[in-house]
């Protein structure tokens, strides 16, 4: 049997699973494209996704591609396909054109040079013409435009495959039938179907949910009852082949009512829609089968015997004005309730445009997949229906608080890709290195000014200050899309996604706590295990851009003696521990971060008695006279650029002090040792009175890893020597 090449277009978001469903019709995919997957296979394939296909739109058998880069190029293609093959010449036919380039801007006039080649072929071959018939054709010609480059094809579908037959009646915001079936199979009802499970939908409007998940589970095709195809006019129709598909259709729609059928159910606050759903579960074939009554999520009990597990799917209100999205909380709120009393040990699905209304159901989402309702993006989010997934529910309109809410989808998309992006490249390096946490992102877009870094299974998220020119409510909306976009592309828990503001710092504000959750996490590097908070301080206890410095001292501490001074939670001390430094002294002025670097120590099993954590002023401290055994053979000085603090004896200034800092530590370095100086003072000259008196070398260039090559600037260091 030859092989032909179709296209098989479907909502936008499906095309994986649509690739999926091809090859159980025997296609094999080439290639997927937006809201379409290109397949090859038999023409008994086709047909089959015609009669079968419970996701695609259409069934398009691709006849030709041809180069369209003018209007008179398109014509001259089209005038070359042998046409009398595919439309028939007492027929009549019509032409769908998407797409534009320079020369062909709209696709009026796209489709009509088609249509010309089409008629003036046939003249040219001495046919009889074909009519055009734009309502009720024969044949309708597929023309898809893409870079200059005209795809043609014979729609083998007639109408969107999406309409089953079942449903005239509509409710008031009706899912189209596919995406209904999509929903489901991303929830794992056939599995569950064939397991016994049962299906419930607490707002189920017209049914379509309903009816679609007893579709699946009693094996009834979705073509089943649909009047006509596009190909049964279509000179290369083989009835033979269709009369076989359509009896196999049948008789598995006999045995599919042999077994046991599960309880399926809906339930609806408006009467009027219930009404309409008891027609369509009648012109479905499904009464008996699928049972609707009009009952408000806040009163649902379901009655008799279930089964011990089953999905709750529904697809409740998005709340696109501002009064009904105020009522949503509560109503999300409701449905999760009902969940936990009606259905404990199922699953839920809700699928949504308004995904921050999520937190209130009052259970934690385990999966979200990102798909769309028309042009509106929206996602289905995913729930085990157990104690261990509840959590306390979230209302999402605390006053000051953001609302993830995508408003450019196409802004939103570039940011979802640079991250994807991103994650394969950084990611793959970073596991390679033993790297557990790293910058994933740093302001690559102008669009989106923020820091994105991940921690194991975390995500810190840093929103750099917006200048004074940019409007503070396009700034808001920015930051929403990307609090949409960060867990959906990393494939994270949104409750995993960390937010915080940064701005420029003064004094010690970068150290001040600014929450209470005490919430702690091991993170890896190199080797070494560290403690970080993401949540109660500005910064997280690691400072990211110094890897590859403190690798450089895990390599080269062995046998050394270590001081670190501003050791802040006192990393690059691990790092010389596990490089196998003989001793160490960690001094910071802060308790909290002398404490938070004992705790790092210890998680590395290195011995207090030889690496000791002071609390002391690293400037005071500097300016004492060293004691004569107090030498270090490594020393690693990275102060902070400005500090007033009040435990300090004075003011620090990074610009102004560092000279004589430089010298005070040198004091204390063994003769052939070597002083780490670095810091992040963007302006910052080095003192040249300092190269003069030591061995100064610039490494600033081979201590910025790959994850911070945006920010060269990030911090400079230097490694300074005494002279021989």
């Amino acid at each position: 049997m030859s092989t032909s090449v179709f296209f098989v277009t479907c909502p936008k978001g499906v095309e994986y699973l649509l690739e999926d469903e091809l090859r159980t019709f025997g296609m094999t995919p080439i290639r997927n494209a937006p809201a379409g997957v290109w397949a090859e296979g038999a023409l008994e394939a086709g047909y089959r996704a015609c009669l079968w296909s419970r996701l695609a739109n259409r069934v398009i058998l691709h006849i030709g591609e041809i180069a369209a880069s003018s209007g008179d190029q398109l014509y001259e293609g089209v005038l070359k396909v042998d046409w009398p093959e595919h439309v028939p010449a007492s027929g009549s036919f019509k032409v769908t054109f998407l797409g534009q380039n320079s020369a062909i801007r709209n696709t009026q006039f796209g489709a009509q040079r088609v249509k010309d080649g089409i008629v003036d072929a046939f003249r040219a071959a001495g046919w009889q013409r074909p009519s055009v018939n734009p309502k009720t054709p024969d044949i309708t010609i597929s023309a898809r435009l893409n870079r200059g480059r005209l795809s043609l094809g014979i729609d083998l579908s007639g109408q969107s495959l999406h309409m089953r037959g079942y449903r005239t009646d509509k409710g008031v915001a009706p899912l189209k039938e596919n995406l209904a079936a999509a929903l489901l199979m991303r929830a794992g009802w056939p599995d569950m179907a064939q397991e016994g499970g049962d299906f419930v939908d607490p707002m189920c409007g017209s049914g379509t949910l309903a009816i679609e998940a007893a579709m699946m589970a009693l094996d009834l095709a979705p073509g089943r009852k649909r009047e006509g195809f596009g190909f049964e006019r279509w000179p290369g129709h083989q009835p033979d082949v269709w009369l076989e598909l359509r009896q196999e259709a049948e008789r598995r729609a006999h045995e599919g009512k042999q077994g046991r059928l599960p309880r399926i159910a809906g339930f609806d606050k408006d009467s009027r829609v219930i009404s309409t759903a008891w027609k369509n579960i009648q012109r479905a074939g499904l009464e008996g089968v699928v049972h609707v009554e009009c009952r408000p999520v806040e009163a649902l009990v379901l009655d008799g015997e279930w089964a011990a597990k089953g999905l709750m799917l529904t697809n409740p209100p998005y709340g696109e004005r501002l009064s009904e999205r105020r009522e949503l909380g509560g109503l999300y709120r409701a449905l999760g309730e009902a969940a936990k009393q009606a259905v404990p040990g199922w699953r839920l699905g809700v699928f949504t445009g308004a995904p921050e209304f999520g937190r209130s159901i009052g259970l934690r989402s385990y999966k979200q997949y990102r798909l769309f309702n028309g042009k509106l993006p929206a996602q289905l989010l995913l729930f085990s229906v157990d104690e261990a997934s509840e959590m306390v529910p979230h209302e999402p309109h605390e006053p000051g608080k953001l609302t993830p809410r995508i408003a450019n989808e196409e802004r939103a998309a570039m940011l979802r890709n640079r991250l994807r992006k991103n994650l394969k490249s950084v990611g793959q390096w970073a596991r390679k290195q033993g790297i557990g946490c790293y910058r994933l992102y740093d302001a690559d877009m102008p669009e989106y000014a923020l820091a994105i870094d991940l921690y194991e299974d975390r995500v810190h998220v840093q929103e750099y200050a917006a200048p004074k020119s940019i409007d503070e409510r396009s700034a808001r909306e920015r930051l929403a899309e990307a609090m949409v976009v960060i867990p959906e592309a990393l494939n994270v828990d949104p409750e995993l996604v960390v937010l915080k503001q940064r701005q420029r710092q003064t004094g010690t504000q970068q150290y001040e706590k600014q929450g209470a959750s005490d919430e702690f996490i091991q993170v890896q590097e190199h080797g070494c295990l560290l403690k970080v908070n993401l949540k109660d301080y500005l910064d997280t206890g690691l400072f990211l851009d110094h890897r590859p410095v403190r690798h450089w001292i895990q390599n080269h501490a062995q046998g050394k003696r270590f001081l670190n001074l501003f050791c802040y939670t006192g990393a690059a001390t691990v790092h010389a521990a596990v490089g196998g430094a003989t001793r160490s002294l960690s001094l910071d002025m802060s308790k909290t971060y002398v404490n938070w670097a004992r705790d790092n120590l210890a998680l590395n099993s290195a011995d207090r008695r030889k690496h000791r954590v002071e609390q002391a002023d690293c400037m005071a401290w500097l300016a004492e006279k060293p004691a004569s055994d107090e030498c270090f053979d490594l020393i690693f000085l990275d102060p902070p650029t400005f500090s007033n603090s009040a435990r300090m004896a004075g003011v620090l200034d990074i610009q102004r002090d560092h000279g004589a800092m430089v010298r005070q530590a040198m004091a204390r370095l063994s003769a052939d040792g070597l002083l780490i100086f670095s810091n992040n003072f963007r302006r910052f000259k080095l003192d040249a009175d300092l190269e003069a008196e030591f061995e100064v070398e610039e490494v600033s260039a081979s201590t910025i890893d790959r994850d911070f090559q945006r920010n060269q600037r990030i911090h400079r260091c230097w490694h300074i020597r005494h002279r021989a």
